[in-house]
């Protein structure tokens, strides 16, 4: 997604946000603020890890007062070292003070899951297998938490229930089976879409292989089975592997020769990345 398109989709949950946390006002900051100065405050970073979020973590700040200035020092993208200094944010204290909190949770958990992702990106180096996120994402986060998986070097599945068709176990159930729960998918949906089929054992994957879908997903599957999978599938279908997915046994799965590993953890379980904004100065 790029910057306009985020920003344009992520004012309305940016303002949920600072919505939460300013109910009515802030009355500590107003206790010891009551009236405008303008000051400055750092961004400082407290472990290493790979930066991601840093226009939300201003966009923040410019909701609250479009006449606050960010200078940075780094990049989406960027490696961090402990102790580096990031950014200087300036205006209004007040608008400091209170944007705080809601700034650093946007650019912590953002940069926490790029540093995560890129962790296992590197696993997959030498491999033909790519990455993918998931829609295991925390409410009303999955824009800013799938952007930060493609800032660490991952990919984005489909982004919401409208973006395409995957076929899991209950959608199976409730069709009767692999073959007409495609069949259906088929003729319903436009021709330009592409039909996966999760898959938990070989009779299904065949089921997949003859029914025509575009993607076969190999769901909690060992390696061995993944493997026999794939040479079953020969070609005929795109593969993805999915489920219990850790950074000790991709290695082992991207071996079978899927075409995509799909990770929930990158978004459910990725610790955030340290960071605060310190040395607060008054200027006027």
């Amino acid at each position: 997604m790029n910057p306009i398109t985020m920003q344009l989709a992520a004012d309305k949950y940016i303002r949920l946000a600072l919505e939460e946390d300013i109910n009515s006002e802030d009355v500590t900051t107003n206790s010891v603020m009551p009236e405008y100065r303008k000051g400055e405050v750092q961004l400082i970073c407290k472990e290493d890890g790979m930066i991601a979020g840093l226009r939300i973590f201003e966009r923040v700040f410019t909701l609250l007062d479009p006449e606050t200035e960010v200078v940075f020092d780094v990049k989406d993208g960027d490696a961090v070292k402990k102790g580096q200094h990031l950014a200087t944010v300036r205006g209004d204290i007040r608008v400091l003070l209170s944007g705080e909190r809601t700034a650093l949770n946007y650019l912590q958990r953002m940069s926490g899951i790029a540093t995560y992702t890129n962790t296992v990106v590197k696993l997959l180096e030498g491999t033909k297998t790519k990455l993918l996120d998931t829609r295991k994402t925390t409410p009303c986060m999955r824009i800013f938490e799938k952007y930060a998986v493609r800032i660490g070097g991952g990919n984005n599945h489909r982004y919401n229930l409208s973006d395409g068709i995957l076929l899991k176990d209950n959608h199976i159930d409730a069709a009767g089976g692999v073959g007409k729960a495609v069949e259906a998918a088929r003729a319903y949906a436009p021709f330009v879409r592409k039909i996966e089929v999760e898959t938990e054992n070989l009779d299904m994957v065949k089921e997949a292989v003859e029914s025509g879908a575009d993607i076969i997903m190999l769901d909690n599957m060992t390696p061995e089975q993944m493997a026999e999978a794939v040479r079953l599938i020969d070609g005929r279908a795109e593969t993805e592997c999915s489920g219990n997915i850790t950074k000790e046994n991709i290695r082992a799965i991207t071996a079978t020769g899927v075409d995509y590993v799909s990770s929930g953890a990158l978004t459910h379980s990725a610790p955030i990345l340290d960071i605060s904004l310190k040395h607060l100065k008054v200027l006027e």
